[in-house]
Order: structure tokens, then C-alpha cells, then sequence
């Protein structure tokens, strides 16, 4: 794989700022483990079925996507089928999902990431021709919400990421909405942070010390959202969370005198898509699956 930014990693990292550092005064929690999985087994036998079209356009207003300037289309990407008893939500449109998917007996799969990024080759060759003609041999419609379920209040990544963590009076902090804070309760350790990450997530995360200095207030932004760590120091956060590090990252930390911790890009935003999905199930009565592929990054 080249090295250069993929395209579904440049939405965080153009978004943020990285000019600034301050100065900064100094100023044990456990956390009950959260299933990797979230299944919701809703369906109404004799209920008609909802279109696909009827599905998406109650996501599209839901989650507000035309609020966005995004970096790909939200909303219905591969139309392959009309009605929808059974969908899937995962947090990226592999191949290996879209097989998942279709083994499931899903009619649409929701995801994070879809296709179409700016910048990136549109012709359906090779990999995307192979997802896609698996999507269409599957009679399986995928649509795809990026920005619109980071930022969203209740159903986005960040929000969901507060909440399983357990952070008190979480909202965002930009106007944007995809940078969010938090005031702890109690302050804690960056160890101790790092500790309750793994027990949510199932992975270790990178720990990058800025000091010395224990965790009061803290900024997170989910996935590849390295680059708004010089906007969380200068609103004067002690640590802040993302998905991915750089290698600028470590110094920007040491100089900036913030903790800064990279707990994995598909491992913070795998909340937000299972969100949407139950609620889907919910109002809609669909069968729902999430289905994690496992992804290191």
C-alpha cells in the first residue's frame, strides 16, 4: 500500500489545527467492559417492509447530512435491491463485510465509510469494481454516513464514545461539532485513561505523555482526528483521544503539555453505526446485525 493519506483518513486530518500550542497550569475509575457487539432483533412478522429509499431518506434528515461539506457522498451509494427486511452495519465497506453482509441475509449494509472520496480514482476498477459487483450479485444496497454520525449528538461516534466511557457533560466544543470535552468528575492518571480505553475497546492504545500532569479535562475526537491535537491544547485540555497518531504527534505533545492517546481508528468509531442501526431497528422493525471486522489500525 502507498504511504500517502487515504482518502477515508483525509476527512480528520484536514479538519483540524495544528498551529498552536499554550502554556498550561497543573492542575481510579473502572469501567464496566461493553460488548464488541450490538445486536437488536426487532422484526414485526406480517409488518410490510420499508423501501430502501424510505430508510435513507429518514437517515439522511436524522442525521442532518446536508449540513456537511463532506469529503464523500452521504447517504445511498449502491442502490441493489428496493425493500429491506435485514440490514448490517459495520464500520467500513470492504469486501469482507460486504461477504459478512451478504452470508447474513442482509438487504443493506450501513457503514462509516463508504465509497466515492474526493481525490480518489472514480472508475469502478479493480478493488471498489470487486466491492461493488459483490454489492450488486448480492441484491444488497450499501449507503455510507461520514461526518454527519461524527458530529451527531446523540447517534455520532463522538457522542457514543463519551457516553460508553462514561465522561460527564460531554458535547463538542467547535462549532462543527467534531471536536468534543469533558470536565472529569474525578481527575485521573493517564495510565488509568488509557486502561479504561482498552477495557471499551479491546485494544491497547498508544499512550503519548505530555507531562507529568493528571487528566481533569479532556478532548477527543474519533478515527483519524491526529491533527486537531493543537486545538485541544489550545482550549487547554489535558489529554486528548483520537483513532490514529503521525509521527509529528509525539512532539507536538512533549511541547504542547498534552497527554495525547491513539486508541485506533476502527476501534473508536465502530459506536456510532451501531447506534443508527438499533435505531433503525427500533422504529422501522428491521432485523439489525453489527458485524466488526477486525482492523489493527
Amino acid at each position: 500500500m502507498r504511504q500517502q493519506t487515504r482518502p477515508e483518513q483525509q476527512h480528520h486530518n484536514r479538519r483540524g489545527d495544528t498551529s498552536g500550542c499554550r502554556g498550561k497550569h497543573k492542575s481510579d475509575e473502572t469501567l464496566e467492559i461493553h460488548s464488541r457487539y450490538i445486536l437488536t432483533w426487532a422484526f414485526v412478522p406480517g409488518a410490510a417492509m420499508p423501501s430502501v429509499r424510505e430508510i435513507i431518506d429518514y437517515c439522511n434528515t436524522r442525521l442532518g447530512i446536508t449540513e456537511f461539506e463532506d469529503y464523500c457522498p452521504n447517504g445511498l451509494q449502491v442502490e441493489a435491491g428496493e425493500k429491506v427486511e435485514r440490514v448490517v452495519t459495520g464500520v467500513t465497506a470492504s469486501l469482507a463485510l460486504i461477504e459478512a453482509a451478504r452470508d447474513a441475509g442482509a438487504d443493506l449494509l450501513l457503514v462509516h465509510h463508504g465509497y466515492f472520496w474526493k481525490g480518489e480514482s472514480q472508475p469502478l476498477t479493480g478493488m471498489k469494481g470487486r466491492r461493488v459487483r459483490e454489492l450488486f450479485a448480492a441484491g444488497l444496497s450499501m449507503a455510507a454516513y461520514h461526518l454527519p454520525l461524527d458530529a451527531h449528538p446523540e447517534l455520532g461516534n463522538n457522542a457514543r464514545l463519551g457516553q460508553l466511557l462514561g465522561f460527564p457533560q460531554a458535547g463538542p466544543v467547535t462549532a462543527d461539532g467534531l471536536l468534543w470535552g469533558s470536565e472529569l468528575s474525578r481527575p485521573m492518571t493517564l495510565e488509568t485513561l488509557g486502561r479504561q480505553l482498552q477495557v471499551l475497546t479491546g485494544r491497547p492504545p498508544l499512550l503519548l505523555s505530555g507531562g507529568t500532569h493528571q487528566v481533569a479535562r479532556l478532548a477527543w475526537c474519533t478515527g483519524g482526528a491526529q491533527s486537531w491535537l493543537g486545538k485541544a491544547a489550545d482550549l487547554d485540555y489535558d489529554a486528548f483521544i483520537t483513532g490514529e497518531v503521525s509521527e509529528a504527534s509525539f512532539h507536538m505533545a512533549q511541547e504542547c503539555n498534552i497527554h495525547f492517546i491513539a486508541a485506533g481508528h476502527h476501534a473508536t468509531e465502530r459506536y456510532g453505526i451501531q447506534a443508527l442501526g438499533a435505531e433503525l431497528s427500533d422504529r422501522f422493525g428491521l432485523n439489525h446485525e453489527y458485524i466488526d471486522i477486525p482492523n489493527p489500525v
